[in-house]
C-alpha cells in the first residue's frame, strides 16, 4: 500500500513527509519574521534534474543552514522565485532530498534523531570525533549510502565538515564528484551564525537579514580535472578559499576568531 511505502533508506515516506510538513511550519518565521531570509538565485532549482544533484555550501549552524534549504528548495520548486512566502509549499515536500551530516551530530537527542529521518545520511567524520582530532578510514557503508542517495535524488553537503570559516575543503567531497559526475550546485549562506546559536536551534538575535545564494552548476572536467583542482573550484565557489580573507574587514576577522575560540571552550 502506497501509505505505507518506503525510500531506499527503508523510511516511511508518509512519516517523512509529516515531519517535514510540521519542522516546515515551526521554523518558517524563523526565516521569514524574526528574521529574514533574502534569497537569490532560487531560479536554477526548478531547471535541475530529478536526480544527480549535489549541492556544495559553507557551514555555519549544525540545523538552520539544511532547514533553511528545506524551505527555499521546496518553495522554488512549487512556484516561487526567491520566496519562501507562504509555508504551504511544504504540503507536498519533494521527498528525495537528503543532507550529509555527522553521525556522532545527529545521535546526539531525540531532536536530532527527528532530523535526522527527514533526510539525514549520517557518516562518521574521519577527522574528528567526540571534539578529538583522529584519522581513521572512510566506511565503505557511508560512501554507499551517498551513491544511493545521489542515484535517488538531491543531495547537500558541507564540503569544509565545520561550522568554522575558511577551514579547508575535505577531498572525499572532490572524490564524490569524480566518482559519480553529479551537477555540481554551490550555495553561499550569511547570517546564519548571527541569527542563531551554533546548533542552530536557538534564536541568537532578532532583525538580522540572512542571504542565500544560489550559483550557477560548476563548470567540471570529470575525466581530466584533478582533485586538487577540484577542490579549488569548491572553495572559490563557496567563497571560502583563503583569498576571500583578504575582503573582510580586520575588526570582523578578529571578532569571528575570539568567537569560535569561546565556542571551542564551552563545546
Amino acid at each position: 500500500m502506497a501509505l505505507f511505502k518506503k525510500n531506499i533508506f527503508g523510511q516511511y515516506l508518509i512519516v517523512k513527509k509529516w515531519l517535514i510538513r510540521i519542522l516546515g511550519a515551526l521554523t518558517h518565521r524563523r526565516y521569514r519574521g524574526f528574521n529574514e531570509l533574502a534569497i537569490e538565485g532560487s531560479e536554477i532549482i526548478k531547471n535541475l534534474p530529478h536526480n544527480n544533484v549535489l549541492f556544495v555550501s559553507n557551514h555555519q549552524t549544525y540545523f538552520a543552514d539544511v532547514v533553511a534549504m528545506y524551505h527555499v528548495f521546496n518553495a522554488s520548486l512549487s512556484g516561487r522565485v526567491d520566496s519562501i512566502k507562504n509555508v504551504g509549499y511544504l504540503w507536498q515536500p519533494k521527498m528525495n532530498f537528503y543532507y550529509i551530516a555527522a553521525k556522532e551530530t545527529m545521535r546526539a537527542g531525540w531532536l536530532t534523531k527527528i532530523f535526522a529521518y527527514a533526510g539525514a545520511i549520517t557518516v562518521e567524520r574521519t577527522w574528528r570525533s567526540a571534539g578529538k582530532d583522529i584519522n581513521r578510514q572512510v566506511k565503505i557503508s557511508d560512501i554507499t549510502n551517498i551513491t544511493r542517495a545521489l542515484d535517488d535524488g538531491w543531495v547537500v553537503t558541507f564540503p569544509q565538515g565545520t561550522t568554522k570559516p575558511f577551514k579547508p575543503i575535505r577531498r572525499g567531497t572532490a572524490h564524490i564528484i569524480k566518482k559519480h559526475k553529479p551537477i555540481v550546485v554551490p550555495i553561499v549562506i550569511d547570517g546564519f551564525r548571527r541569527s542563531f546559536d551554533k546548533k542552530g536551534l536557538r534564536i541568537k538575535k532578532k532583525g538580522i537579514l540572512q542571504s542565500f545564494v544560489i550559483k550557477e552548476p560548476l563548470e567540471i572536467d570529470y575525466e581530466n580535472d584533478s582533485i586538487d583542482k577540484i577542490v579549488e573550484q569548491l572553495e572559490y565557489a563557496i567563497e571560502q578559499h583563503p583569498s576571500f580573507l583578504k575582503v573582510i574587514p580586520q575588526k570582523d576577522i578578529e571578532e569571528q576568531e575570539a568567537l569560535n575560540k569561546l565556542r571551542e571552550w564551552e563545546y
